[in-house]
C-alpha cells in the first residue's frame, strides 16, 4: 500500500477551561489515502469539528503526530502551515463564510491572491470555476445577491482555486434546502471522481452515506471506521482519473512537490501589496461612515497644522515686507548708550564730518543724516501739525522711497540751504487737498518752503507712516529753523552682497575712532527682520505643537476604530487564514488600511487648509496665507506616520487571532 496522504498517530486535543483541563479528542490513530471520500460523523460535542480543524492545520494538537505527505506538521512554523493550507487544502463551510463586500469572482480569487498567482491568471481560473459550477452569469454578484445553494457553490469554487488537493467540508448541506443540498453533494462526488480527497464533517447520515468511508466519533474517540462498498453504478476514483474536457485543472501536490511548495517563498512582489491595498479599499468602502469618522481627526489635525504654518509664513512675509518698505539693509546710528539714555540729548558728536567719512566707505551705498523736529505747517487758510525732518540727498535712496512726482533733494539744495521740500501723500491729503503739490509754497513755522517733489506714502508700521511728513535739506533745517550743528541720527545703507553685521561693525569702529569713545548705538533693520523671524517661528512652532496634539488625538481615533474593526471583522480574518493568508498578509492588510485612512485624511486635510486659505484671501486683504511645499510634504509624512504607528497595534492583534476562534465568531 502506498504512503497515506494523511496519517494521525496518537493525536489528542485538550483545552483549558478555568482550572480544569478538558479533553476533546482522546489519542486516536487515523490514515486517509489520497483520493478517498471520507465522512466524519458524530453527535454535537463528539469532537468532529475539532478533528477537522486539526486536519486542516487551523489548530495544533496537544499531543501525537500529524503527518501530511509523510512530513510532520508539528515541525512546521506558522508560515509553512499557512502555505500548506493555501496550496493543498480547500475549506467548505456550513455558513459559506464568503466576504460580503466582494463579488463571487473576487471571493474565489482570495486563495490565489495569497498564493501569489498573477492577477489575469487567477481571474480567468475563478471565472472558469464558476462557469464549471453553473454560475457563469453570477460572477459579479455579491453574496447577498445569491441564494444559499449559489453561495455554497462559490465556496466550493474558492476551495478549488489553488487546486484543492484535500477538500474539507464542514456540514456542506446544513444550511441548504434538500434540492440545493443534493446539488452540492453531486458536485462533491464529481470532484471525488476526479481525484480530490474529500473529507466530510457531518451529523447527517444521509450526507455521510455518499462517502466511501465513514468514521464515527463519540466523546472524542473513534468508535467505528467502516468502508462502504462501491455500488454497481459507481466507479472508484484513481490517481490517474482525468478530468472532463474543458474544465480547469485541479492539480494535486505529490510528496516531492510538497517540500518544494512549502520551501519556496512565493514571491508576490508589487502584486501582493496592490491586492492588499485593493482589499483594504473594499473594506473602507464597505464602511464609509466609519471610515470618514476615523479620518475626521486626521483631517482636522492636518488642516490645522498646514493652515497655522501658512498663516505664520504669511504674517512673517507681511512684517518683513513692511520693514523692507522702511528701508532695506539700513543701519540707524543714534547718540547715547541705548534707547532711553537720559544723556543722549547732551551728546552732540554726530556731525557732518562723520557723514563725509561714512560716505567714503566702500561697503556703503549711501548715508544720510536726520534732524527731526515738529512744527506747524500752513497752506493758505489750512493749518496742520507735522513732522519736519532735515535729510541729505541720499535719504530717499537709503530708505527705499519712490518718487512719484517732481524731483528729490540734491547736493546743490544741501549746499545752498535752499528752502525746498519733498512731501508724501498723507501731507497732500491733510494740507494741500486736490491741488497739484509741485510748486506750491507751504509755511513751515515762519519759513516759506516750496514743494519740489512727492514720494509714495510709506507702507511701513509706526507713527511715521501715519503722520504728516515734510522733508527739507538738513542744512536748511539746521540754519533756518533750529540752531543746531549736530545730527539727531545718521542712517546708512549697506551695499547689496555685503553682510549687514560686518558693515555695522566697520561703521561702529570708524565712528568710535573719530569720537574717541563709543557714545552712540546702532539699530539695524536686519536685526528687526531676524527678531521678527525668530518671534514668528516661535509662535508658529507653538501653535503647530497645539495642532499636532489634534493629530495625535486623530491617531488615537484611528487606532480605536481599527481595534473595533478587528473585532467586527474577526470572522473575515478567520476566513482569510483558512484559505491561506499568512500572519504577515493579515498584518499588512490592516496596516495598509490604517495608512490609507490616514493618507486620505491627510489629503482631505490639505484640501481643507487650501480652502481656508482661499476664504481667508477673500476676507482679509492686508496679507495672505503662504502655503509651502515643505509644509504639505510634512503633512503627508505625518499622515503616513500616524497610520503606521497607530495602525500597527490593531494590525498585529488581527494577525495573531486564533483562526478556529475567529471562524466561530458570529
Amino acid at each position: 500500500m502506498s504512503e497515506p496522504l494523511i496519517q494521525l498517530k496518537g493525536i489528542e486535543k485538550r483545552y483549558q477551561s478555568g482550572e480544569q483541563e478538558v479533553t476533546v479528542l482522546h489519542p486516536l490513530d487515523l490514515c486517509i489515502q489520497g483520493g478517498e471520500m471520507v465522512a466524519i460523523v458524530g453527535a454535537s460535542g463528539s469532537g468532529k469539528s475539532t478533528l477537522m480543524n486539526l486536519l486542516g492545520c487551523l489548530d495544533r494538537p496537544s499531543g501525537g503526530q500529524y503527518l501530511f505527505h509523510g512530513q510532520d506538521t508539528a515541525r512546521m512554523d506558522a508560515l509553512a502551515l499557512a502555505r500548506l493550507r493555501c496550496h493543498h487544502f480547500g475549506f467548505i463551510f456550513q455558513r459559506y463564510h464568503l466576504l460580503p463586500h466582494l463579488d463571487a469572482v473576487a471571493n474565489v480569487e482570495i486563495p490565489a491572491v495569497y498564493a501569489g498567482t498573477p492577477r489575469a491568471e487567477r481571474q480567468a481560473r475563478a471565472q472558469a470555476l464558476l462557469t464549471r459550477l453553473g454560475l457563469s452569469e453570477r460572477g459579479h454578484h455579491r453574496p447577498g445577491q445569491l441564494s444559499g445553494g449559489q453561495q455554497q457553490r462559490v465556496s466550493i469554487a474558492r476551495a478549488l482555486a489553488n487546486g484543492g488537493e484535500v477538500i474539507l467540508a464542514d456540514e456542506p448541506t446544513g444550511a441548504l434546502d434538500s434540492h440545493s443540498g443534493k446539488e452540492v453533494m453531486a458536485i462533491l462526488k464529481e470532484l471525488h471522481t476526479q481525484g480530490h480527497t474529500i473529507i466530510l464533517v457531518t451529523h447527517d447520515m444521509a450526507v455521510a452515506n455518499h462517502a466511501d468511508r465513514i468514521i464515527t466519533l463519540r466523546d472524542g474517540r473513534v468508535v467505528e471506521d467502516s468502508t462502504r462498498a462501491t455500488g454497481p453504478d459507481e466507479v472508484a476514483p484513481t490517481d490517474e482519473q482525468s478530468q472532463p474536457s474543458g474544465q480547469p485543472d485541479t492539480p494535486k501536490a505529490s510528496h516531492g512537490q510538497l517540500g518544494a511548495s512549502i520551501s519556496r517563498l512565493g514571491s508576490q512582489g508589487w502584486d501582493r501589496y496592490r491586492e492588499a491595498g485593493r482589499m483594504a479599499l473594499h473594506a473602507m468602502l464597505a464602511h464609509r461612515m466609519r471610515t470618514f469618522l476615523t479620518m475626521l481627526g486626521i483631517i482636522i489635525g492636518i488642516a490645522a497644522v498646514v493652515s497655522v504654518v501658512a498663516l505664520g509664513q504669511g504674517a512673517r512675509a507681511k512684517v518683513i515686507n513692511d520693514i523692507n518698505a522702511m528701508g532695506t539693509n539700513t543701519i540707524d546710528i543714534f547718540p547715547g548708550k541705548d534707547w532711553g539714555d537720559e544723556k543722549a540729548a547732551s551728546i552732540q558728536t554726530l556731525n557732518e564730518g562723520d557723514l563725509r567719512s561714512l560716505l567714503g566707505q566702500p561697503y556703503l551705498e549711501g548715508a544720510s543724516p536726520q534732524i527731526a523736529t515738529s512744527g506747524q505747517l500752513r497752506y493758505r487758510n489750512k493749518t496742520s501739525s507735522g513732522s519736519v525732518v532735515g535729510v541729505g540727498s541720499d535719504f530717499f535712496r537709503v530708505k527705499g522711497m519712490t518718487l512719484t512726482q517732481g524731483r528729490l533733494l540734491n547736493e546743490q539744495d544741501i549746499q545752498r540751504r535752499t528752502a525746498v521740500a519733498v512731501v508724501d501723500g498723507k501731507t497732500i491729503e491733510s494740507l494741500l487737498g486736490k491741488v497739484d503739490p509741485v510748486g506750491q509754497v507751504v509755511l513751515v513755522g515762519t519759513l516759506p518752503v516750496r514743494i519740489i517733489g512727492v514720494v509714495a506714502q510709506e507702507t511701513g508700521f509706526g507713527p511715521s507712516s501715519q503722520s504728516v511728513n515734510i522733508w527739507l535739506p538738513y542744512s536748511a533745517v539746521m540754519s533756518r529753523l533750529i540752531s543746531q550743528n549736530h545730527f539727531s541720527q545718521l542712517t546708512i545703507r549697506v551695499k547689496d552682497g555685503i553682510q549687514p553685521a560686518l558693515a555695522e561693525q566697520a561703521a561702529v569702529a570708524l565712528l568710535t575712532q573719530r569720537h574717541g569713545v563709543k557714545d552712540f548705538f546702532t539699530f539695524s533693520s536686519d536685526s528687526i527682520i531676524k527678531s521678527v523671524e525668530k518671534t514668528t517661528a516661535t509662535l508658529t512652532l507653538l501653535v503647530s505643537a497645539i495642532a499636532v496634539i489634534s493629530l495625535i488625538v486623530g491617531g488615537v481615533g484611528v487606532m480605536n476604530i481599527m481595534l473595533v474593526s478587528v473585532v467586527e471583522r474577526t470572522r473575515e480574518i478567520g476566513i482569510r487564514i483558512a484559505v491561506g493568508a499568512r500572519q504577515s498578509d493579515i498584518l499588512q492588510q490592516f496596516l495598509i488600511e490604517a495608512v490609507m485612512v490616514s493618507l486620505l485624511g491627510g489629503l482631505l486635510g490639505i484640501g481643507l487648509a487650501l480652502l481656508i486659505g482661499f476664504i481667508f484671501s477673500l476676507l482679509v486683504a492686508s496679507f495672505q496665507m503662504s502655503f509651502s511645499l515643505f509644509s504639505i510634504l510634512m503633512a503627508f509624512g505625518c499622515s503616513s506616520l500616524i497610520g503606521i504607528l497607530f495602525g500597527y497595534l490593531p494590525a498585529r492583534n488581527a494577525a495573531r487571532l486564533d483562526p478556529v476562534e475567529a471562524l466561530a465568531r458570529e
